[in-house]
């Protein structure tokens, strides 16, 4: 196998709390921390991380996996990782990209971004909202300025994301400012009805939070931040009734116009796992919450021109009561048999045929990324269906 340079992390930028990011102009030392966060809520699916890296707010951080520090022009992969928007980091062993980027000759960069209340908090004079959506936005722009050093193409890069990761790249498909960023994009297990909320529910549950807070967010420590969030989550689940929606997610913009112009070039990937919804019992079913949105989606990308490909994975690991569940993709695609190790959703399947499956599946991302086609298209078999009749 090709041997592979893992370069990080990387710090792609500064911010104060509850500021936009700030651009580095030069490489500076990085805290390698992650964002401050809970344990993960799908804990009882994945199993928690089994690297336990420090976390802080100097968390603008990347790490990169490339076959070589040259000027290959490799096509590049920005992964943005889900976690509902209040667990995860790029930096975690889960999200290591070696495989993907020796099989496939790619570049892949594993991104951090501000997470929970520090990232998503919208509270008139204190927080705009949607600075984790910022922090995104900045490493694409880190990645277009500098990603030529690591043998990365500029010009050739797609962003993929899993979950709250799809949603911020369903939102980032909004912005002017990210328009060039990136031309392709895979959006896997995005929960798009859940993708953003509007600024006055939005408001209204930022001061839910600085009530539960009781005293000023832009001073107070980490672990009452941590604990406010807590609260704010049970208060918004009493009123909502829906487990699955976060205290903290992006707030929607107003202005989509730019959207049919951001989106007519690109490529775009959009699927989903069969049994998506077994990870978050007592809501609603895989169709309503992933299948129906991300299906009206596409439609909706295809009018204004881009290029639409979908997906469904249907593996269902033998031992594991889970099925097809909610981030059974991930270990096919990222991370190494020590991160995935005993992860519950795989059940009771030997590594060397979890990763059989995901030499199969990555073979399909890395043409992706490579050309926007899925030429030629995986034979029957294949862990992934592939195709417009899928639900």
């Amino acid at each position: 196998m090709t041997t592979i340079v893992r370069t990080g992390p990387i710090r792609y930028a500064t911010a104060a709390r509850f500021a936009p990011p700030v651009a580095v102009s030069e490489r500076t030392p990085s805290s390698g921390e992650l964002s401050p966060q809970p344990p993960s809520r799908l804990d009882r699916v994945m199993g928690p991380p089994r690297d336990h890296l420090p976390q802080g707010e100097d968390c603008l951080n990347l790490t990169i996996s490339t076959p070589g520090l040259d000027d290959g022009r490799r096509p590049v992969l920005v992964w943005l990782h889900g976690g509902g928007f209040s667990s995860g980091g790029g930096l975690l062993d889960w999200y290591d990209g070696g495989a993907l980027a020796a099989e496939g000759d790619l570049v892949v960069v594993s991104v951090n971004y501000r997470l929970g209340a520090l990232g998503y908090l919208y509270l008139d004079g204190v927080s705009p909202g949607n600075l984790g959506l910022a922090d995104q936005l900045e490493a694409l722009r880190w990645v277009r300025a500098n990603i030529a050093a690591y043998g990365g193409d500029p010009d050739n890069v797609t962003v993929a994301g899993q979950s709250a990761g799809g949603i911020s790249i369903r939102l980032l498909m909004d912005l002017p400012e990210a328009r060039g960023l990136f031309r392709r994009a895979i959006l896997q297990s995005a929960p798009l009805g859940l993708g953003a909320r509007p600024p006055g529910q939005a408001e209204k549950l930022g001061q839910v939070f600085a009530d539960a807070l009781g005293t000023d967010p832009r001073t107070a420590g980490i672990p009452e931040i941590l604990a406010a969030q807590k609260e704010t989550a049970l208060i918004n689940l009493r009123l909502t009734g829906d487990p699955m929606e976060p205290a903290f997610i992006p707030v929607d913009t107003p202005d989509k116009a730019s959207f049919p112009d951001n989106v007519r070039d690109l490529d775009v990937l959009y699927g989903w796992n069969a049994d998506d919804m077994t990870a978050f019992p007592g809501a609603a079913g895989t169709d309503e919450i992933y299948v129906e949105p991300l299906a009206a989606f596409g439609d909706r990308l295809r009018s204004a021109g881009a290029g639409v490909f979908s997906y469904r994975l249907d593996w269902r690991p033998e031992g594991s009561g889970f099925g097809a569940t909610h981030c059974l993709e991930l270990p096919l695609l990222l991370g190494t048999e020590q991160a995935w190790q005993d992860s519950p959703m795989l059940g009771t399947v030997p590594w060397p045929e979890v990763d059989a499956f995901g030499a199969a599946l990555r073979a399909v991302w890395a043409t992706f990324a490579r050309t926007g086609t899925l030429d030629p298209v995986p034979v029957a078999g294949h862990p992934v269906r592939f195709g417009p009749e899928l639900a």
